[in-house]
């Protein structure tokens, strides 16, 4: 008896993702955070410098890229729950302990609510239009979305 042959492709649920597919996910993280930190900069009307930028984010940069290889978000980088809330919860954590600890020596309540608010909107928020542009083109979710009930 023979065992039955396997598909040598793997599927699209269990494919790891290649440089390219991580490389784009990675670079929204970095362009959120840095618009975060450029619009909290703007709101408070400090200046508008690459070192003043740089001062502002790079606690938040940190604890982004260590969220992502604690989380192993490579791995399926789009996924708002395996990768996008351990990303968007570690970013805050560590990036405001980062900057209690080495930059600021506070963060006041409103800028950790401000801060996890924002963050949670981009970090969350692109995956989530991700998940619905994906859906939307996948042509047997739409198709099954749109059968009636019976």
């Amino acid at each position: 008896m023979t065992a039955p042959i396997q598909s040598q492709t793997p599927d699209a649920a269990t494919a790891r993702p290649r440089f390219p597919e991580i490389l784009l996910p990675a670079a929204m993280d970095v362009v959120l955070v840095l618009i975060f930190a450029a619009s909290g900069r703007g709101s408070h009307h400090e200046g508008m410098t690459l070192a003043g930028l740089w001062e502002t984010a790079w606690p938040f940069l940190a604890a982004l890229a260590l969220s992502w290889l604690a989380a192993r978000v490579w791995l399926r980088p789009s996924a708002i729950l395996r990768s996008g809330l351990p990303v968007w919860i570690g970013t805050v954590a560590l990036g405001m302990i980062l900057r209690v600890l080495l930059t600021a020596g506070s963060a006041p309540i409103a800028f950790v609510v401000v801060a996890s608010t924002v963050l949670g909107v981009f970090l969350l928020g692109w995956r989530a239009v991700w998940a619905l542009i994906r859906r939307a083109r996948n042509p047997k979710t739409r198709a099954a979305s749109v059968q009636p009930t019976r």
